[in-house]
C-alpha cells in the first residue's frame, strides 16, 4: 500500500469514526469539570464541612464514577447525530419516508390543541420551532446536495461545541442552585422549567447572566478549538456501516452499564452526611430522576405497616372516630372524622393569614438573631400568641399552603396542589364557608404559578392576583410579581368592601418581596449591607408588614379581626441531614388586641396544627377531616411534620424519624446544643412506637383518596 493510500485510508477511517474520536474526549472533559464542580460547592454556602475519611473517598472517587456513568449516558444525542449522518437517507425511498414525517409533525405541532399545548409555558413554541427547523433543513439538504458537505461539518463541529458549551454552562448553573437551595438539582429545578418566565426573569434579575454567559461561550469556543481544530470531517457522511454497528455495540453496552450503575448508586451507596450524598452526585442524573419520579408511589416505595393498623393508629393519633359507613378493616375508604363541638357559640371575628415568603425563624430576635432586621415582627410578637415550637411542612411555598389549607402532613412527591383531582377538598374554606365567611387569596403574582390558581378557585377561594390589581395600586414590581406593599394596599381596599357587607372574611396574603432577587422599593428602609440581599429583603417584608398592621389598625374592622402571621417555609433547608430540624423552624403569630391573650407557647407543634387552633380560639363546631389539631387542647399530642421530595419526617419526643423511598427508614436523636439550635445524631437503638406514628400518618395521607367537602 503506498503512501496516497496510506493518507486516504487514515483520512477516511478516522472522519467516519469521529464519535470514537469525540467520546472519550467529552468523556475527560465531564470528568475534569465535575471534579472542579466538587470543589468549588464546597466553597459555596450553605455546605457545612466536616467530612470523615469514607465521605471524602465517597465524594470523589464515588463521585468521579458517576460523573463518568453520566457522560457516558449523556453521549446518546451524538450517537443518534453519528447514525443520521450517512447519505443513505437522501436516497428514495427513505428520503420521502423521512420528509413525510417531518411534515406531518410540524402540521401537527401547528395544531391549536395538541401535546405540547397540555404543558403550556413556551413548550409549545419550541415544539412548533424545532419542527419547522428539521422540515426545512432536511428539504434544504435533499433539494441542494452541493451543500450536505459543508452541513455535515458545520453540524458536527456545532455539535460537539453544544456539548462543552452545556457541560462548562452546568457547572455555573449548579453553583447558582446550590447557592438557593444547597442540594444539587432536585424536583424544585424541574419544576422551574415549567414556569420560564419567572424563572429566566428571577436568575436576570439576580445575576449577571449576560456577561455569564458570554464568558461561559468563550470559554466552550477555545476549548472546542482546542480539542477539535486538527480534525478533519469533510467526509463524515461516508462511513461504513460495519464500523458503526461495532462502534454502536461497544456503546449500547457501555450505555446500559452506566445507567444500572447510577441507579444502584444513588439507591445504595448514600453517606450519612447529606452534604456527602449531594457531592458525590451527579446533578444532571439527579435532575432525571426528579424529572421521572414526580409522583412517588408510596406503596412501592415506602415501608409499609399493615392497612388496618395504620388506619387504626391513625385515627387514635388524631382523636378521630370512623363514619358509620366505615370501617378500619378498609383503609382506602376511612378518612376519619373528629367531632368538634364547642359550648360558646362561634366568634365569627375576621381572619387574615399573612404567609410570608422564606421568613425562617432565626430572621427574628427572638430566635437569636442580632441584626435587628425585624422590628415590627419583634414588637407583634410581645403583643401576641406565639407558638414558638412550630415548623414548616416543607421547603416550597405549595407544601406551606397545603399545610395551611388542608392541614395535612405533607405528601410523597409533589404537593396535592400541583396534583389533578384537588378540588372541592375538605380545607379551611369549607370550615370558614359552612360558619358564613367569604373566603379569597391574595397573591401579586401569577396564581398560574404552581397551579395555585387551579387549586384555590377550585376550593372556593377568590383569587385576587397581580392580573386583577387596579394599575394605580402598583407601584413597583420584579419577576415574580408586586412588591408587599401593593399587596397590602389591594388587601385593605378588598377588606373594606367586605366589611361593609357585614359579612365576616377570611384571606390569605401570600407575600413575594422577601425572594430572590430581593428587590423592593427604594427608599423605604435602611440598612448597613447590600441591599439586594436577603437580609435587606427581610427587613423590608418586616417593614411593609408594620405598615399593613398600622393601616388596618385605623379600619372600623380591625377590632373584629384575628391576624395570623406565618412563613411559607424557611429561606433554606439545606444541612448535613435531608431533614435538618432547624432549617424547618418558623414564626407563627396570632394577633388580635383585646381578644387573644399575648402568650409564649413552648409545645412542640405543627404548621398543619396552626389553623385548627385558630378555629378552637373562635369556638368553632365542626367535623374535622384535619390531621392538624388544636395545639392549645390539654390533649394536644406534640409532634411535627417536615419533608423534602422523598424524604418524610416525624419529629417527636427528640427523635426524627425519616421514611424516605427504597424502604428506607431513620431516626435521629434531636440534641439543642444552644438556644434555637440543634443537632442530629444517629439514634443508636430505634424507637419502633414512633416509627410506627410516622408511617401511619404517612401511610394514610398517601393512600387514601383526598377528603372532598
Amino acid at each position: 500500500m503506498n503512501r496516497n493510500c496510506l493518507r486516504n485510508y487514515d483520512k477516511t477511517r478516522k472522519v467516519h469514526d469521529w464519535f470514537r474520536y469525540f467520546a472519550p474526549r467529552f468523556i475527560i472533559f465531564s470528568a475534569v469539570l465535575g471534579f472542579l464542580t466538587r470543589i468549588l460547592l464546597l466553597f459555596v454556602p450553605p455546605t457545612v464541612i466536616g467530612f470523615t475519611a469514607v465521605e471524602w473517598v465517597k465524594i470523589f472517587l464515588l463521585g468521579l464514577i458517576n460523573d463518568i456513568a453520566f457522560s457516558v449516558l449523556a453521549l446518546a444525542p451524538a450517537m443518534l447525530v453519528q447514525a443520521t449522518l450517512n447519505d443513505a437517507k437522501y436516497k428514495k425511498p427513505l428520503c420521502a419516508v423521512i420528509g413525510a414525517t417531518l411534515l406531518a409533525f410540524a402540521v401537527y405541532s401547528l395544531l391549536p390543541s395538541n401535546i405540547f399545548t397540555e404543558y403550556g409555558s413556551v413548550v409549545p413554541t419550541i415544539a412548533r420551532v424545532l419542527s419547522i427547523l428539521l422540515l426545512g433543513c432536511f428539504c434544504l439538504r435533499l433539494f441542494l446536495p452541493g451543500v450536505r458537505e459543508s452541513w455535515c461539518k458545520a453540524g458536527l463541529l456545532f455539535t460537539m461545541g453544544l456539548y462543552v458549551f452545556l457541560m462548562i454552562f452546568n457547572v455555573i448553573s449548579e453553583c447558582i442552585f446550590w447557592n438557593e437551595f444547597g442540594v444539587r438539582y432536585n424536583f424544585i429545578a424541574v419544576d422551574y422549567l415549567v414556569y420560564t418566565n419567572e424563572v429566566i426573569g428571577n436568575i436576570m434579575e439576580s445575576y449577571p447572566i449576560l456577561p455569564l454567559f458570554l464568558g461561559v461561550l468563550s470559554v466552550a469556543v477555545l476549548v472546542s478549538w482546542r480539542m477539535f481544530r486538527k480534525r478533519d470531517f469533510s467526509e463524515a457522511g461516508n462511513g461504513g456501516a460495519v464500523s458503526f454497528f461495532a462502534t454502536f455495540v461497544i456503546y449500547a453496552v457501555l450505555f446500559t452499564g452506566s445507567f444500572f450503575w447510577l441507579r444502584f448508586s444513588y439507591s445504595n451507596l448514600q453517606s450519612d452526611n447529606n452534604y456527602a450524598t449531594e457531592l458525590q452526585c451527579n446533578g444532571c442524573w439527579n435532575f432525571l430522576e426528579a424529572y421521572s419520579s414526580s409522583t412517588l408511589e408510596y406503596d412501592r416505595f415506602y415501608q409499609m405497616l399493615p392497612a388496618d393498623e395504620a388506619s387504626a393508629l391513625k385515627l387514635e393519633l388524631c382523636n378521630q372516630v370512623t363514619e358509620p359507613s366505615q370501617s378500619v378493616t378498609e383503609p382506602v375508604e376511612v378518612t376519619g372524622t373528629q367531632i368538634i363541638r364547642d359550648t360558646v357559640p362561634p366568634i365569627k371575628k375576621n381572619i387574615v393569614v399573612i404567609a410570608v415568603e422564606s421568613l425562617s425563624a432565626d430572621f427574628l430576635s427572638a430566635y437569636g438573631n442580632e441584626d435587628g432586621i425585624t422590628p415590627n415582627l419583634d414588637t407583634l410578637i410581645e403583643k401576641s400568641l406565639v407558638f414558638d415550637n412550630l415548623y414548616a411542612a416543607g421547603n416550597r411555598s405549595v407544601r406551606g399552603l397545603e399545610a395551611l389549607t388542608l392541614c395535612l402532613p405533607p405528601s410523597a412527591g409533589e404537593s396535592l396542589i400541583k396534583r389533578p383531582g384537588n378540588s372541592g377538598l375538605f380545607s379551611t374554606g369549607t370550615v370558614l364557608r359552612a360558619n358564613g365567611y367569604t373566603t379569597s387569596f391574595i397573591y401579586g403574582g401569577d396564581s398560574y404559578f404552581d397551579n395555585m390558581r387551579t387549586y384555590f378557585s377550585g376550593n372556593g377561594f377568590e383569587i385576587i392576583d397581580k392580573a386583577s390589581y387596579p394599575k394605580e395600586d402598583i407601584t413597583f414590581a420584579n419577576i415574580w410579581g408586586t412588591c408587599d406593599e401593593d399587596s397590602y394596599r389591594v388587601a385593605l381596599k378588598e377588606f373594606d368592601k367586605k366589611a361593609e357587607s357585614g359579612t365576616p372574611f377570611h384571606a390569605i396574603i401570600f407575600t413575594i418581596s422577601n425572594h430572590r432577587p430581593y428587590t423592593f422599593p427604594e427608599g423605604k428602609i435602611t440598612y448597613d449591607g447590600e441591599m439586594k440581599s436577603r437580609s435587606a429583603a427581610v427587613k423590608y417584608t418586616d417593614f411593609a408588614i408594620g405598615q399593613f398592621l398600622a393601616e388596618a389598625l385605623r379600619k372600623p374592622w380591625f377590632g373584629n379581626t384575628v391576624f395570623v402571621v406565618v412563613a411559607d417555609h424557611c429561606a433554606s433547608s439545606a444541612g448535613k441531614t435531608s431533614i435538618p430540624v432547624d432549617k424547618y423552624h418558623i414564626p407563627a403569630i396570632v394577633y388580635s388586641p383585646g381578644f387573644i391573650r399575648p402568650q409564649r407557647v413552648e409545645k412542640l407543634c405543627s404548621q398543619i396544627d396552626l389553623m385548627p387552633t385558630v378555629f378552637s380560639l373562635l369556638h368553632f363546631s365542626y367535623d374535622s377531616k384535619f390531621y392538624g389539631q388544636n395545639i392549645l387542647d390539654s390533649e394536644y399530642n406534640q409532634r411535627a411534620f417536615m419533608a423534602t421530595y422523598q424524604d418524610l419526617g416525624y419529629y417527636s419526643d427528640d427523635v426524627l424519624t425519616v421514611l424516605s423511598p427504597v424502604r428506607r427508614i431513620q431516626q435521629f436523636d434531636v440534641t439543642m446544643t444552644e438556644p434555637w439550635h440543634h443537632t442530629e445524631t444517629v439514634k443508636g437503638t430505634p424507637m419502633g412506637s414512633l416509627v410506627k406514628e410516622a408511617q401511619a400518618f404517612y401511610q394514610t395521607v398517601n393512600l387514601c383518596p383526598l377528603t372532598k367537602e
